[in-house]
């Protein structure tokens, strides 16, 4: 049996892509690791939890002495990295949180790992998930490409590239068996509220002002988080060592244009007048270093590996919608903090 590891594996993205791979690969041992910072929530995973194939592993990746015993525990074949700190506007209030997990948690993880396989990568890999925040901001044309050059403008980006100088370094240097991916902006269930989509719909289920930063003309590139775990799994088994790949949703939008369709969205889905939310359109003063545009260019990912997007923006965008508005209970529960309970309850209980 092949034991995977995933980082990370209680959050927004992690939760998907583990749950894809407990599913999709009965014979594999899928270990989920993860410190159960504010946005890890077990909850994310209860239609998997008690799957014989699936083990849960309370740790954090900072934890040098920790992280050597849950490896040596179960001796992964393979890491899937996903745990970081996330959210641009914390990483504007607090970088050296950012500097700890993400770029020295990385290095933690490649170090255990250089132990742990010695020179034996027969059948190993390391996949590192990063971002396309690293390469900075766009002008109106053009897309980054695997070769852009990096140019990150918030702490949050500049602790990610960093991680990736080190997971590439570790390739270089020591023959590490790496992969990595840098991905556009992910949506879709599970995301944790502070985000943009989920904090929009949240919102105008509330009745409360939808903030937009500056002009509302920023524009991303929006990923179905779905997508997103089956590009990591088709990278994950296809890709070439030392390679890199962007995922993209081929799916660009103005914040602002964005904010608006799930205005109109969740004005039918409510019950509501048409054009009744948009009311609730707040402009706030910029965030610091807002980068203007990303665009991916997955071409690499889909002329190589096969992988394309398989939804559609509006019908995503609709879907994300109906299942915060079915699942009230976890919003309510991760909106108050409650859901940090259900470790304690469930594994400590």
């Amino acid at each position: 049996m092949q034991t995977i590891l995933i980082t990370g594996g209680a959050g927004f993205i992690g939760s998907h892509l583990v749950r894809h791979f407990v599913q999709k690969y009965p014979d594999y041992k899928i270990v989920n690791l993860d410190a159960l910072t504010y946005a890890g929530n077990l909850e994310n995973l209860r239609d998997v939890e008690h799957s014989p194939n699936y083990v849960f592993e309370k740790g954090d990746i900072t934890d040098t002495v920790g992280l050597k015993d849950i490896f040596e525990k179960h001796r992964p074949d393979g890491v899937i990295h996903l745990a970081a700190e996330s959210h641009v506007d914390r990483s504007i209030s607090n970088p050296m949180a950012f500097v700890e997990t993400n770029v020295m948690g990385t290095v933690n993880l490649l170090n255990t790992l250089r132990n742990l396989w010695g020179n034996d990568f027969a059948n190993k890999r390391f996949y590192h998930v990063s971002t396309d925040e690293v390469y900075g901001s766009l002008g109106e044309e053009g897309f980054f490409t695997e070769e852009t050059r990096y140019d990150p403008r918030s702490p949050y980006s500049a602790s990610k590239a960093a991680s990736d100088h080190f997971v590439r370094a570790y390739f270089h240097t020591y023959g590490l068996p790496v992969v990595l991916s840098n991905c556009s902006n992910n949506y879709g269930p599970n995301h944790f509220p502070e985000k943009l989509i989920p904090l929009v719909i949240k919102n105008i289920k509330e009745e409360k002002p939808l903030p937009v930063y500056g002009d509302g003309k920023y524009t991303r590139d929006w990923l179905w988080v779905k997508d997103h775990a089956e590009a990591i799994d088709t990278i994950f088994h296809g890709g070439r060592v030392g390679e890199t790949y962007n995922i993209g949703g081929n799916n660009e939008w103005k914040n602002i244009d964005l904010v608006e369709v799930l205005c109109d969205i969740m004005d039918e889905l409510l019950g509501r007048e048409p054009g009744s939310s948009r009311r609730l359109i707040t402009f706030v003063k910029d965030r610091p270093g807002h980068d203007r545009r990303y665009a991916i260019d997955a071409s690499k990912l889909k002329n190589e590996l096969g992988w394309q997007p398989s939804i559609h923006a509006e019908e995503g965008f609709r879907e994300t919608a109906k299942w915060y508005l079915e699942n009230e209970e976890w919003l309510l529960r991760v909106s108050s903090g409650e859901y940090q309970q259900y470790y304690e309850q469930q594994y400590e209980g």
